[in-house]
């Protein structure tokens, strides 16, 4: 059984929104409507994910993602590690409550090695509710609330150090 002390996440500090400590630079990255994973294969020659835990939990088992999420009897959780060109630039949590795996399902239980977002931004049934911003020390990070045909997933990411996020934009 998975235990929250088990996630590749250490615990976050969520700033509230009208919270001007953010530098643009890094404003701009966190804030990204798109695919992160586009965004990203501007820096590299190859964007690919390293999954480190992918199974279903309990509610009881939600960190305090449970006040994002509606009430289900199971989520899937997935965890991963986005590399760029084999350096980790982000790790990822993703947690979907059962009922809007319904029509997707296939596609992400079985993403493997692929990110996420192509598959949710292949998909033109993708609207976000909101993006949180957050910190771990020097680190940024951001929670997003996701629609898939109007069904709810929280996706959270936190932006190592190696992450172009802490560079400037070839752009």
């Amino acid at each position: 059984m998975f235990r929250t002390e088990d996630s590749i996440l250490p615990p976050l500090e969520w700033l509230s929104d009208n919270n001007s400590s953010v530098p643009p630079a890094i404003y701009d990255w966190l804030m990204e409507l798109g695919s992160m994973t586009l965004r990203f294969e501007r820096y590299c020659t190859r964007v690919h994910v390293e999954p480190r835990h992918e199974y279903f939990i309990a509610r009881n088992e939600l960190k305090e993602e449970a006040e994002h999420l509606p009430e289900s009897s199971l989520y899937w959780l997935r965890e991963v590690v986005l590399m760029g060109d084999n350096q980790p630039w982000l790790l990822g949590r993703t947690v979907i409550p059962q009922e809007t795996l319904a029509h997707h399902s296939n596609a992400l239980m079985n993403l493997g090695t692929l990110p996420l977002g192509r598959y949710l931004f292949s998909n033109g049934e993708l609207t976000r509710d909101y993006i949180h911003i957050g910190r771990k020390d020097s680190l940024w990070a951001r929670r997003s609330r996701l629609r898939l045909s109007g069904k709810p997933l929280l996706l959270t990411e936190l932006f190592l150090a190696d992450s172009p996020l802490y560079t400037e934009d070839p752009s």
